[in-house]
């Protein structure tokens, strides 16, 4: 691959995780919800969700994918399902000020992170970038072990630099929420987050 191919890449990869969707949604949440470290965990799973869908086209597996379209439909709809369980979480109960602290921990890492490879799995922008995109982006029948190290090197750091800011900003204004109104304002926002990114990933064919 050349120079060029790599920095399409990158361009198009950075343009696509920034423009809000299901998966910034989705960390906005969290990050409201469990604060940084929780969301930052989350964002691990949605690079790791991004790198299956990455070396599946580079092996040149995309026909398989579209043949195996009833797997990506199942984690879609648990996608869907598992975020729909947020909205109504924190609809509900959501934060008080005494749980700000204790739902650092809710759901634990591994919660943290399978739940931002599953919004990625079934994230219909996702698939479509991957799919669709980057084979007209790059020369896969040329790419070599080498050059799929540099791209997934290239995602992994793209989409940290994209989505940390979204989380770290999110988790800031967490801690400057202190009242009883003010919670409720973000219980209500985060719900509608999560539900909005729900439908979105339903309404997406």
């Amino acid at each position: 691959m050349t120079l060029a191919g790599f920095i399409a890449y990158s361009g198009a990869l950075a343009l696509a995780a920034a423009i809000p969707g299901p998966g910034i949604t989705a960390l906005v949440a969290r990050a409201l919800g469990s604060g940084f470290r929780s969301s930052l965990i989350m964002s691990l799973g949605l690079v790791v969700g991004d790198l299956v869908y990455l070396t599946a086209v580079v092996l040149g597996l995309a026909l398989v994918a579209q043949t195996f379209g009833a797997v990506f439909l199942v984690i879609k709809w648990l996608g869907i399902a598992y975020l729909a369980w947020l909205a109504w979480t924190f609809w509900t109960s959501g934060i008080t000020a005494e749980k700000v602290e204790a739902r650092k921990g809710e759901g634990g890492a591994v919660g943290a992170f399978l739940a931002g490879l599953a919004v990625t799995l079934g994230n219909p922008k996702t698939m479509v970038f991957y799919l669709a995109i980057t084979p007209t982006l790059l020369d896969l029948k040329t790419i070599t072990i080498a050059d799929y190290g540099i791209l997934a090197a290239l995602t992994v750091v793209v989409l940290l630099v994209v989505l940390v800011p979204y989380l770290a900003l999110a988790a800031q204004a967490r801690w400057l929420l202190r009242t009883p109104r003010a919670l409720k304002a973000l219980n209500r926002t985060a719900a509608g987050f999560m539900a909005g990114a729900a439908l979105a990933i339903a309404a997406r064919q």
